[in-house]
């Protein structure tokens, strides 16, 4: 069974600073469908912000779990001290894994904030950053 996830970095002002799909549940068939599936997720992610505000107040961790569930979708975050919030939509149920995952990519995160080329909250275009997210969720969640 393949499953597919959806890695979103939210920046401080609320856009999203990189997005990466994961996996190859999403039928090939057609571009156009992708593009719906790529427009739900995007849409999931963003009405999960307010709960994830809302997380944040209720504990003093920076994983804060699954905030949200639409329909067998789950938005699972974790909050940087910075106010930067990963995210990521999926199906399967496994925190333990997820948790590692979001911890290994905010410390690639810092990484890539260290470069002094790199303005905060800007897209973050860089393709070893990709590569290395993806080897990330191979790891822990493929």
């Amino acid at each position: 069974m393949s499953t597919t996830y959806y890695f979103v970095i939210v920046g401080t002002n609320d856009s999203p600073i990189y997005e990466a799909e994961i996996g190859n549940s999403i039928p090939e068939s057609t571009t156009a469908k992708k593009d719906e599936y790529k427009h739900l997720n995007q849409f999931i992610i963003h009405s999960a912000l307010d709960l994830v505000d809302d997380a944040i107040w209720e504990s003093n961790n920076c994983f804060l779990k699954v905030v949200d569930c639409v329909n067998d979708w789950n938005v699972s975050a974790y909050v940087t001290p910075s106010n930067v919030r990963l995210m990521l939509l999926h199906e399967a149920k496994n925190e333990e894994r997820i948790k590692l995952f979001f911890q290994e990519t905010h410390e690639l995160y810092v990484k890539t904030l260290l470069n002094p080329f790199y303005e905060l909250n800007s897209e973050i275009n860089s393709s070893q950053f990709d590569i290395s997210t993806r080897k990330i969720a191979k790891k822990y969640l493929l």
